[in-house]
């Protein structure tokens, strides 16, 4: 239940590196797949990361960013690392920040050419606006003068792009020429975030030009130049992403109520009330403490509703199987695992359904109902 906790993702070294020597007194923490991630503390604050390395390519990415997901019920996954600029206004050292990815690779091909299938993630727009505070301010940098930070799009693929003249180079420049990053994992992140709930963000060093000047004697000063730039930005998110965290959690104890009796009827419903701050209400009845029967009675409500805004088109078909999962997770939980795993998927499945508001609404407060008998 780490609520204070950001998950970094890296691909290579050089970049898991950079955010390693940001950290303090860094920790192994073990998924039972054996995924290795180390658990430590941003310095002068309270902000805790846990960094992983996956490797290249969109496939592991979006693996291990969901085992990471599962794990620890972040506040946020990033990926953090180099990529390769699509456009001559963005500078070596420059730090991209994507407001959405494309996973540009999709197409059929037919007699007449190949046609382009997008499939495209966009951030949380919450995110991007403390993103966009940050860059503002420019106290992520230490150096003067402080790398330029874009806002756009980032292009996810699967091979390295180095040249402007290639197919591929083409490609991109006729189905995803508002891109103005290329790299090779965002596109299974955002892929793993949608699906588990989590908001992802995708923050980028610019290493080179995608132009066919990449060479390797140059990587070794411009990688980690870029993904040093990349690590200073992206922690310096990650602490500001946990504060609104804490802040938001503040605001859902002031307005988010616990329980509700009426007559032998037990439900979990949600209060606005500038006055009312985290009471338990009881109408027409005695005080009684919720058990495990209770929760489970609460999911079978949630499962209804969830069935409910997927008939009503409220909710697509991806988000409403991955919502069934969770459910299903908390379900097992209940019975073998204890109330601790029962809230991690209720988290994960928050994020899911944060755009049906009372299905919203009664995931929260069932989350309360839960943290009562921890």
């Amino acid at each position: 239940m780490a609520e204070d906790l950001v998950v970094v993702l890296t691909a290579i070294n050089v970049e898991y590196e950079q955010v390693r020597q940001r950290l303090v007194a860094p920790t192994v923490r073990t998924h039972p797949s054996g995924t290795r991630f180390e658990v430590g503390t941003v310095r002068d604050t309270g902000c805790r990361v846990a960094l992983g390395l996956t490797g290249k390519g969109n496939h592991a990415a979006g693996i291990l960013a969901e085992r990471a997901v599962s794990m620890f019920s972040p506040v946020a996954v990033m990926f953090v690392g180099v990529a390769g600029a699509l456009w001559d206004n963005t500078a070596l050292g420059d730090v991209v920040v994507a407001t959405h990815v494309y996973a540009y690779h999709g197409g059929t091909s037919e007699d007449d050419g190949l046609k382009a299938r997008p499939r495209v993630w966009e951030a949380a727009h919450g995110v991007l606006q403390i993103a966009a505070h940050v860059g503002r301010s420019g106290e992520w940098c230490d150096r003067a003068p402080a790398p330029k930070v874009h806002f756009g799009a980032v292009a996810a693929g699967e091979v390295v792009q180095n040249s402007r003249i290639s197919a591929e180079a083409r490609w991109l420049r006729q189905h995803y020429n508002d891109a103005i990053a290329v790299e090779m994992e965002a596109a299974g992140v955002a892929q793993a975030g949608h699906l588990s709930g989590a908001p992802v963000v995708i923050v980028r060093g610019i290493s080179d030009l995608a132009d066919g000047t990449k060479r390797s004697s140059e990587d070794v000063v411009s990688q980690p130049n870029a993904a040093g730039n990349a690590a200073a930005f992206a922690v310096s998110l990650a602490v500001e992403l946990v504060k609104g965290r804490e802040h938001s959690a503040r605001i859902e104890e002031d307005t988010v109520m616990g329980t509700i009796n009426n007559s032998n009827v037990s439900g979990i419903v949600g209060i606005q009330a500038g006055t009312v701050t985290g009471s338990t209400v009881w109408l027409t009845a005695a005080p009684k403490a919720l058990t495990a029967v209770d929760l489970a009675a609460e999911l079978d409500v949630l499962r209804d509703l969830v069935a409910r805004a997927r008939a009503e088109d409220r909710m697509d078909v991806e988000t409403h199987r991955a919502a069934s999962l969770e459910l299903d997770t908390a379900s097992a939980a209940l019975a073998t695992e204890g109330t601790s795993t029962f809230v991690l998927a209720l988290k994960r499945l928050r994020g899911l359904v944060a755009d049906v508001a009372e299905l919203a609404a009664k995931v929260v407060a069932l989350i309360a109902a839960a943290k009562e008998l921890m």
